[in-house]
């Protein structure tokens, strides 16, 4: 039984190219897990988490063309896009501006509406996301720390990052059953959330990972996959 049940996919922002979209998406249907494109800013550098300052038109059309590039390798494989995450730094500016959540929103519609948005839980990025007409799905991380405000802690700090397996899946299944996380600072926040993320980049995903999947499962939980 696989941990994870949907991959989000670099599509050629942050990383990613034709060859490696290809083989994840393979993986992806041999394990029967839902596959995800996962826009970035183009910023293969910093790998889309530096913040970037574009035009709301440069946006549309990265989204756009990162999105598209995934579903036709995907369709190539006999596989269909069903859900959008963005990526990184991308996906946190988004979190507190209206304007960038809208601007992703209308990249992706450029190419669907009949896809899932994902963001964070409890952020106005999802509200958008809904005006633009759109499914959503509520995220929260289990390999992430978080601030008071419900938002994730910086990577630029040390603590930002759950790299304790044992730690992660308890996280995760405090948001699941108590819909609600501790924040760095020991305070309580309230997180409904319809999906956790784990990133593969984290140290030890996929200890993480097993520790998370075994963990909810144990409680009773059924893992499912975003779908459309």
């Amino acid at each position: 039984m696989p941990f994870l049940t949907s991959v989000n996919i670099a599509c050629g922002g942050h990383a990613g190219d034709f060859r490696t979209m290809k083989t994840t998406v393979e993986q992806a249907l041999r394990w029967r897990l839902a596959v995800g494109a996962h826009p970035g800013y183009p910023d293969r550098a910093n790998f889309g988490r530096l913040e970037m300052k574009l035009l709301p038109e440069r946006i549309v059309d990265s989204v756009f063309e990162q999105v598209r590039a995934l579903a036709e390798v995907a369709a190539g494989c006999g596989a269909e896009v069903k859900h959008v995450k963005p990526h990184g730094a991308l996906y946190n500016q988004a979190v507190r501006d209206r304007d960038l959540a809208q601007a992703i929103a209308e990249g992706v519609a450029r190419w669907s509406r009949d896809v899932t948005l994902v963001g964070l839980a409890g952020s106005p990025m999802l509200d958008v996301f809904r005006e633009k007409g759109f499914r959503v799905a509520a995220e929260a991380f289990a390999d992430r720390r978080y601030e008071a405000d419900g938002s994730l802690r910086s990577r630029k700090f040390n603590d930002a990052l759950i790299c304790d397996p044992r730690e992660a899946g308890q996280q995760a299944l405090h948001i699941v059953e108590r819909g609600a996380v501790v924040a760095h600072d020991g305070t309580e926040i309230v997180v409904n959330a319809q999906t956790v993320c784990i990133h593969g980049d984290t140290p030890g995903a996929p200890q993480i990972a097993a520790a998370v999947a075994e963990t909810l499962r144990h409680a009773g939980v059924e893992l499912r996959a975003l779908s459309r």
